[in-house]
């Protein structure tokens, strides 16, 4: 089960594409927007990342932090984002410790095949790490607006 809007987020500890260990901990006094794709440098995955870059300077206007989140492991993100240049930190979760704990880690289903992946979801924190809002099933077009939205009341 996904967190609920007006609960503490799950606390996570992962590296990054370039290996640096980010903690919910380091936004602490800062909004977050933290979107989990299902994989690194497909076509749905990369138009969002691409998205989120291409706005970053009117999210970070709100006081928000990006961070986008998969199983992809520590390399598949710097390369992920060096080939599109993309300048906030892309979390690594081989284990699934923080896929689970935010819910995003379900049963999906595709041309009759069933498996576990991760569905495509956001979840905007507050300053005190309190989840205000979550997307749990986002559609990328538009989805960057929605955010913005949001962060924007």
């Amino acid at each position: 089960m996904m967190p609920e809007e007006g609960a503490e987020a799950p606390d996570f500890s992962l590296p990054d594409g370039s290996g640096k260990t980010v903690s919910l901990k380091d936004f602490k006094g800062k909004k977050a927007v933290i979107y989990f794709y299902p994989k690194d440098d497909t076509p749905g995955c990369t138009t969002e990342a691409c998205d989120f870059r291409d706005n970053l300077a009117r999210i970070r206007k709100t006081g928000a932090e990006v961070v986008g989140v998969s199983a992809d492991p520590v390399k598949s993100h710097a390369k992920f984002a060096g080939k599109y240049g993309l300048p906030f930190p892309l979390l690594s979760d081989e284990e699934g410790a923080m896929l689970k704990a935010y819910g995003v880690w379900q049963k999906k289903s595709f041309m009759g095949r069933t498996y576990m992946g991760i569905v495509r979801s956001t979840f905007i924190l507050d300053e005190q790490g309190v989840i205000v809002k979550v997307f749990p099933t986002v559609k990328v077009p538009g989805h960057v607006d929605e955010v913005l939205e949001v962060l924007t009341k």
